[in-house]
């Protein structure tokens, strides 16, 4: 089932692209002006949504040992084609098999031998799965870079929304981040509503902090690197979200 990513959770998912080895919660966080536990529990939602499925190595095996590897590309039938997917993974060498939707050659299988006769072995195995291999090529090298559109625009204005949707009619929600020195910090919805810090029409409808999502009263404080999720009937306007702004950097 598709997982609704916000801002933050594609600024999470470009970081630990860029290098899943060294990456912090709280350098995330400190990025993303949110908490380092609301960084964790994000993580952990987009693992048990199926969105960050792994974290892998990348490794050159010619380095490493003087190993070869080689990429099959090879075309099963479709109707079998997962079946043979998942069998082609037990084939000892295989690193990587990726299915491709349509036409020839929707299977490739990565590889790596300890030399030619090796690779033919596998060769081999990938034919009594049933496939055809149409071609097969040495990898000389592979790079792997961040997700641009999920990185930070420096081009575009400071921006605390993580999240919009426009519902019927004018209304809409938004979710934002509290700023540190925005006029709502530390301040409870009944008070930043009497002293006309936040707009009469803006419904505050869910907080999460940290690692909990709390269901907001008139008590409830904002405090700074809160994410907040705001509903009004008439549409969200950049005056309304000044509450949650902090001046200097709006």
């Amino acid at each position: 089932m598709e997982h609704r990513l916000d801002e933050i959770d594609r600024r999470i998912i470009n970081a630990l692209m860029d290098d899943a080895r060294n990456v912090s919660a709280p350098t995330i966080a400190e990025e993303t002006n949110v908490s380092p536990g609301t960084i964790r529990n994000r993580i952990a939602r987009l693992e048990d949504h199926g969105v960050l499925t792994g974290y892998h190595a990348t490794i050159d095996f010619e380095r490493a040992d003087g190993r070869l590897t080689n990429l099959f590309m090879c075309n099963a039938p479709v109707s079998e084609r997962e079946v043979i997917a998942r069998r082609a993974q037990t084939i000892s060498g295989v690193i990587n098999v990726r299915e491709l939707m349509t036409g020839r050659r929707n299977l490739h299988v990565l590889a790596v031998g300890e030399d030619t006769a090796d690779l033919r072995r596998i060769s081999r195995s990938l034919s009594d799965l049933g496939v055809e291999i149409e071609d097969e090529v040495l990898v000389q090298n592979e790079v792997w870079q961040p997700y641009a559109p999920y990185g930070a625009d420096e081009s575009a204005r400071c921006e605390s929304i993580t999240d919009f949707v426009s519902l019927s009619g004018d209304a809409e929600v938004a979710e934002v981040t509290v700023d540190p020195g925005a006029p709502i910090a530390g301040t409870t919805l009944q008070r930043a509503v009497g002293q006309d810090v936040l707009d009469d029409d803006a419904l505050v409808i869910a907080i999460e902090r940290d690692d909990t999502v709390l269901t907001p009263h008139g008590d409830t404080e904002i405090r700074a690197d809160d994410i907040v999720t705001v509903f009004s009937r008439d549409g969200i306007d950049d005056a309304m979200l000044e509450a949650f702004r902090d001046a200097e950097r709006a």
